[in-house]
């Protein structure tokens, strides 16, 4: 049966991913209003989001915001399918780098890597950073229960570079490169919300305490890793830029979660910059009556 829901899925993905982007866009123009005005995906959660984030908007403000997030969300569907046959050509021309020669520096020293970012703008076509950086980049993955779907999307992964492993395996993956002496960069999205119980650390996020991943800051501390936030921001439609904005290359020197702390407060101030291009269908604030007293 998965094989079967798999090869279902492959033949009408393959065929989508390869029309031209102005015809994807033209479909993703379709599904908007049907989403946005019938079906109403999510709606309620995005402007909670919104409402709960930025509380000295109108309320005419928030649902221009919303409507331009779900515009975005729909193009960064179709941008995902299309990573599945974009060509180095094209992402190199639509997702560009401003500043990669921030992170070289530190790889000629023979640093390591943490490359922290968020679910900004678009982050599926992150997998050609490797393009433009000296160093082998690892990104981590959560397991699909389907193993073909595994296959096919580690595979479209890692076609520019990008070395894919289990989420469950970054401390032993990174372990193992520092005891061969190879270097790393490490992507890792940190602005997801963690189940209380896994917690160690809440702090405010747009005003709200909430609680906050940790885990980038550990492995930093850990392994000596340089902190390089990165985060990308939409040009026009179908076109993006990253920006590399280093946190320490000193982690070690840093009280617990002075990391965590700056990395936040880097994420909020880019978000409030381009706020229709955050990922606000999650619900980020879902844990905010759960903080310990």
């Amino acid at each position: 049966m998965n094989f079967i829901v798999f090869a279902i899925a492959y033949a009408f993905i393959s065929v989508l991913s390869r029309l031209p982007m102005r015809i994807l866009y033209l479909k993703s123009n379709v599904i908007y209003l049907f989403m946005f005005y019938i079906t109403g995906y999510r709606k309620k959660v995005v402007l909670e989001n919104l409402k709960l984030s930025f509380p000295q908007k109108t309320d005419d403000e928030l649902r221009t915001i919303s409507k331009k997030f779900f515009k975005h969300f729909i193009d960064l569907i179709m941008e995902s399918i299309k990573a599945f046959s974009i060509s180095k050509k094209q992402i190199s021309r639509r997702y560009t780098y401003k500043n990669p020669e921030l992170v070289n520096a530190f790889v000629k020293e023979g640093r390591n890597i943490a490359l922290v970012g968020a679910h900004q703008a678009n982050w599926e076509w992150s997998i050609g950073i490797s393009m433009v950086l000296d160093i082998d980049v690892y990104g981590a993955y959560t397991k699909l229960n389907n193993k073909y779907f595994e296959k096919w999307v580690r595979k479209s992964r890692e076609k520019f570079g990008v070395i894919g492993y289990k989420t469950s395996d970054t401390v032993r993956g990174m372990q193992k490169n520092m005891s061969d002496k190879k270097q790393g960069a490490y992507i890792l999205l940190s602005d997801q919300s963690p189940q209380p119980h896994k917690t160690y650390y809440w702090r405010e996020f747009f005003n709200i305490k909430v609680p906050v991943h940790t885990g980038a800051e550990m492995l930093s501390k850990k392994f000596d890793l340089v902190v390089i936030n990165y985060i990308t921001r939409k040009i026009k439609r179908g076109y993006y830029e990253t920006e590399f904005q280093l946190i320490t290359d000193t982690p070690k020197a840093f009280k617990d979660y002075q990391i965590t702390d700056k990395y936040t407060e880097l994420t909020e101030k880019n978000i409030r910059l381009q706020p229709e291009f955050y990922l606000w269908s999650h619900r980020r604030f879902k844990h905010r009556d759960k903080v310990p007293k």
